[in-house]
């Protein structure tokens, strides 16, 4: 059976977003949103600690890193490696701009930068013993480039997650689904145990098991597609028929595991109000409660709205 994975994403799939999804149709892997190596090495490390943050949870848990300095890879990977997580991902497929000028994440692809790839990717290997680690890129920089696939391929990987548009092309094109199958196919070719994971335009579980089925990828990825549908992994449920009342309360459980999930200003509230689009929609009074919400400053305020809003529905 294909996995189904829950894409890192950063200020949403923290611990909190995967409880959520867990209640409501969990994925068989999460990821954490990408935590930056060198910041974790550094004294400002306490800031970045809540982003690996571990839930009590059955579904298995990958930490995702990325950042500059091989070192700090080792030593991030050494840590990770006593907790437990199931794995360790390394990010070289963010396409932000101040993160490539910087020649992280996807400026990895650049065939100049590979020498330091390869570098992180032994760094992080050794660190993590016996952990598995893998790694989630793009189809090329500026082009579909598939030796930089092959060159990840050789490098004993437990998983190789690939977002079906290169760097130039961000979101801005449909996902080449056929291309990830052209690497799969490379794998079988160079006879590697490689897992090959597609990602990108993905919004359910069918879907994702019927490019999985036509393009012979081992797993799928949903990233974005969970913000309009939150059931995206379900096998028997429709977030359209989720009624407004019932969104209400989920909104509200979400802000409660956020109190209590973190200490006070361990992490920040406003990343909550990005969820409004997924559970404050569809009725009469969600333009006006959305704008209630993105004024409040606390998750207690937030929910005492929400409240005051359900009592009338």
């Amino acid at each position: 059976m294909p996995l189904l994975i829950l894409a890192p994403m950063y200020n949403v799939t923290d611990s909190v977003f995967r409880q959520m999804i867990s209640y409501l149709s969990p994925p068989d892997l999460y990821m954490t949103e990408f935590v930056n190596v060198d910041g974790l090495q550094s004294r400002g490390r306490t800031k970045l600690l809540p982003f690996l943050y571990q839930e009590p949870s059955s579904i298995p848990l990958i930490a995702q890193i990325w950042g500059t300095n091989p070192e700090n890879y080792y030593q991030t990977a050494k840590e990770l490696a006593s907790r437990n997580f199931a794995g360790i991902d390394i990010n070289m497929g963010c396409p932000d701009k101040t993160v490539i000028k910087n020649n992280n994440c996807s400026a990895l692809i650049k065939p100049a930068n590979r020498p330091k790839a390869l570098e992180i990717i032994r760094a992080t290997q050794e660190g993590a013993g016996q952990l598995p680690v893998s790694v989630k890129t793009r189809l090329g920089f500026n082009e579909i480039d598939l030796t930089w696939h092959q060159f990840l391929l050789e490098q004993n990987l437990d998983m190789l997650t690939i977002h079906g548009r290169t760097t130039r092309q961000k979101s801005l094109t449909p996902a080449d689904y056929g291309c990830i199958g052209l690497i799969k196919q490379l794998a079988n070719n160079l006879k590697v145990e490689t897992k090959i994971i597609g990602n990108g335009d993905i919004v359910s579980r069918d879907q994702a098991l019927a490019l999985c089925s036509k393009y012979s990828w081992d797993g799928a990825m949903i990233g974005r597609g969970i913000f309009a549908n939150p059931l995206a992994f379900s096998k028997t449920k429709n977030w359209s028929d989720v009624k407004t009342l019932d969104r209400l309360k989920l909104y509200y459980r979400h802000l409660e595991l956020f109190q209590q999930t973190y200490k006070e200003s361990e992490r920040s509230f406003q990343p909550l109000k990005k969820f409004m689009k997924v559970y404050l929609t569809n009725f009469n009074q969600a333009s006006n409660l959305r704008l209630q919400i993105a004024q409040s400053q606390t998750a207690a305020e937030a929910k005492t709205i929400l409240k005051d809003c359900m009592e009338t529905i």
